[in-house]
């Protein structure tokens, strides 16, 4: 495995460029039971299909996409991407994390850090994410990060074959708790 290109560095956890070579991996985790479950997906995709994504998304300048690093060995935990529309200057936030490396604390860094990225650099106006209401896991991390209620889609999603509403949480700039890595390693 290559080693990561590290864009923004926070506690334990850095952003990367995400690598061509860990597809494979990343492939295993979108594809894993509890990710499949939290994404509301219901079935596993091919890893053709990931290859396929993984190509008309880096061909995308609307989607910005960030390798997870674990700062102390260098270790890919997850991807987080932020799906851009430009002219509304707003992302989407995705996150997915290996599932060995779950229930650590990671997914708050990660979101943070994207977070940072998105507000400090990429001059977002906003940052939202759909969340299934009984995932409280990913709620209280994406809240912790900046993330707060901003609606709900009402039985819209499943969780272990019942209908669930989906979650919609948004953060803007003034939500950021900081501090920020972003403008520490700028100088500013």
């Amino acid at each position: 495995m290559s080693s990561p290109h590290i864009l923004l560095t926070g506690d334990r956890l850095a952003l990367g460029v995400p690598r061509e070579d860990t597809l494979t991996e990343f492939h295993k985790w979108e594809n894993d039971p509890a990710t499949v479950l939290g994404r509301g997906d219901r079935f596993p995709r091919p890893e053709e299909d990931r290859t396929d994504d993984w190509e008309r998304r880096r061909a995308s300048r609307r989607h910005a996409p960030f390798e997870i690093v674990r700062v102390k060995d260098k270790l890919p935990v997850g991807l987080t991407a932020l799906r851009l529309d430009t002219d509304a200057q707003t992302a989407e936030f995705t996150i997915v994390l290996a599932p060995a490396q779950r229930g650590k604390r990671y997914a708050e860094e990660a979101t943070r850090l994207t977070l940072d990225w998105a507000f400090h650099l990429g001059a977002l106006r906003t940052a939202w994410l759909k969340v299934l209401e009984p995932n409280r896991a990913a709620i209280a991390a994406f809240a912790s990060a900046g993330f707060r209620p901003a609606g709900r889609l009402r039985k819209s999603g499943f969780w272990l074959g019942q209908r669930v509403d989906v979650l919609l949480m948004d953060a803007l700039p003034e939500d950021f708790p900081g501090p920020s890595a972003m403008c520490t390693a700028l100088g500013s």
